[in-house]
């Protein structure tokens, strides 16, 4: 039906008849000529309608917005001083000789070009015409385009594209399962993979030597701005290959995708252990384009009166950090206690403070309520440790080390942002070194990633300091965000049967939940690791979005909810009863 497509129309094309086929983006009426804006998914085409042709003058009056049209005319220059620059189709335009309507259109719950003043909820029930948005065609182009590098990448790389199992069996891998009741086998269940981790290798186990696949996941846990319940996954699974070497292939991977789609050099990665990332940024996944840091100041303040202060420094698993800002003394009153409750959100009781004013009058020139808590020589003690100067404001975290580490981290994020303090565009690293396992509130422990990584000491060395033993994996992160993590895999199975005797997981326990996995270990399975990449954070990263729910097509609400197909729905009884399912009410024990 089509001839071009509307928004690849150049100069090139002057003097051809063609044919458009798309939708009126916009219609406008000069003084008897019609200029209709008309749209496909590759852009925007201005066509002219004159009252000469009355037949398709006519038509082009009638027309309005969303109108599904085709159109025949000759590709012309635009009148001198009636380019646009901003448009790629700007210096042409195509005088219309005919027009056919395909398809009328109601007027749409929202206009194109006004979906800033339209909330999400409104955009989400209408996506398919949110979906029409050039903003949104473009986002989605952009996530083909890198799906695409990223398959030629591995194919060029001997990687297979394997399909896994939708409908599995639930394993413990942190967050809730989807279950999918099964009609043949009563009172039994499915779960959807919230990873394709056991069959990726399974795989390797087979022969397969290195595999991917771009694959869907879900997990059933609370939403935020870069989580969905159904996600994608860039999946990745090699054998003998060890971590430096998967860590430098898919770097390769990630810096040769922002040179071809972005034509930004990322540069060598650096690496940073996890201690390290904790200790000066309070996260796992520093930010590194924001040059501030946390300092700890425990021992200066161990012996002070003030308990604040000097009951978490005393404490074993207390942490007591100052974080600089400079210039941010000019910070008034309201924003502090702004922050106050911002930090408040991870736990913190409070956020104390210092703005240094006069350096050269000592302790004279600091102007904080708590000065007098420190004393004069401990806090001048505290402004040189951090290197504070003139203008600068000190920020204090004083809890438990997670409380103190999640809150300041995220203050040093907030803060470098509201105050511009960004220093780069793009910063990459990999964060290594984490540690096996963490203890839980109730002191039980669990792995820090999932039960099948590698250790890097031997089982008796684990099993004897389990709290202290570092795992085999690494996490990919950018800009604060982790694009992706993964592991070498406990290949052997008396490492793998220490690792869930550390964990708590008796020998029936393990064997119930993967005895398949086990059993393969019986078989000479290799040494093998992988990694996992979040499509859907890359994409975000990539196009500069604020939400996840922006690059994906038909996506959930942080409700886990579905506003343009009403999902999830009621079940009628009849299917219930093939499942073998009754559903208890709310007031039933």
């Amino acid at each position: 039906m089509r001839s071009h497509y509307c928004g690849d129309l150049r100069k090139e094309h002057i003097g051809e008849e063609i044919t458009l086929s798309g939708w009126v983006h916009r219609r406008r009426d000069h003084g008897g000529v019609i200029f209709l804006d008309v749209r496909d998914r590759q852009g925007i085409a201005q066509v002219v309608f004159d009252p000469d042709r009355e037949e398709s003058f006519a038509l082009a009056d009638s027309v309005r917005n969303e109108y599904v049209i085709e159109i025949k005319g000759l590709v012309r220059n635009r009148p001198e001083g009636t380019t646009n620059s901003d448009m790629p189709t700007g210096e042409i335009e195509v005088l219309g000789k005919e027009l056919v309507i395909l398809n009328k259109a109601e007027t749409p719950p929202f206009q194109l070009d006004d979906h800033q003043n339209v909330s999400e909820d409104v955009r989400l029930r209408n996506r398919f015409i949110d979906l029409r948005r050039p903003d949104m065609q473009n986002k989605l182009r952009f996530r083909s385009k890198v799906t695409s590098e990223i398959r030629r990448f591995l194919d060029d790389n001997g990687f297979l594209d394997i399909e896994t199992p939708i409908l599995t069996r639930a394993t413990p891998e942190g967050a809730r399962d989807y279950l999918v009741p099964s009609r043949t086998h009563e009172g039994h269940f499915f779960a959807l993979p919230q990873s394709p981790q056991l069959f990726k290798q399974l795989l390797m186990v087979s022969g397969f030597d290195r595999y991917y696949q771009v694959a869907k996941c879900f997990r059933d846990e609370d939403l935020r701005a870069d989580r969905q319940p159904e996600f994608t996954q860039i999946d990745i699974e090699t054998s003998f290959m060890d971590e430096e070497q998967i860590m430098g292939m898919t770097e390769s991977m990630i810096r040769k995708l922002f040179s071809e789609l972005k034509g930004v050099d990322l540069g060598e990665f650096p690496r940073m252990s996890y201690e390290e990332a904790m200790r000066r940024f309070g996260s796992d996944k520093p930010d590194l384009r924001i040059p501030l840091e946390l300092v700890d100041v425990a021992d200066l303040l161990q012996n002070i009166e003030f308990k604040v202060f000097a009951g978490p420094a005393k404490d074993p698993n207390g942490r007591v950090t100052a974080l600089k800002v400079p210039g941010g003394a000019s910070l008034t009153r309201k924003i502090i206690d702004e922050y106050t409750k911002y930090v408040s959100i991870y736990g913190a009781k409070g956020l104390a403070w210092i703005k240094v004013n006069e350096l050269e009058n000592g302790a004279n020139g600091l102007q904080s309520p708590i000065v007098k808590f420190l004393g004069d020589d401990i806090a001048m003690q505290v402004v040189e440790r951090v290197g504070a100067q003139n203008g600068d404001i000190i920020f204090f975290g004083a809890d438990s080390a997670k409380i103190v580490s999640e809150a300041l981290g995220a203050l040093r994020i907030k803060v470098g942002i509201d105050m511009n303090l960004l220093e780069k565009e793009w910063a990459p690293l990999w964060v290594v070194d984490f540690p096996m396992f963490e203890t839980n509130k109730d002191g039980s422990v669990s792995a820090l990633h999932h039960p099948f990584t590698a250790p890097s000491c031997s089982p008796e060395e684990l099993e004897a300091n389990p709290l202290t033993a570092l795992s085999r994996a690494y996490d990919m992160v950018l800009n604060g965000t982790e694009l992706g993590g993964g592991s070498v895999r406990i290949h052997d199975q008396e490492m793998q049967k220490t690792v869930f005797r550390v964990l708590g997981i008796t020998d029936e326990e393990a064997e119930e939940k993967f005895g398949f996995l086990l059993n393969a270990l019986k078989y000479g399975a290799p040494p093998h690791g992988g990694l996992a990449f979040g499509l859907d954070r890359l994409i975000m990263l990539m196009t500069g979005t604020e939400s996840i729910r922006e690059v994906i097509a038909f996506p959930k609400t942080q409700s886990a909810a579905c506003l343009l197909t009403d999902a999830p729905g009621v079940v009628g009884n009849t299917q219930l009863r093939e499942l073998n399912i009754k559903l208890r009410k709310k007031d039933e024990v």
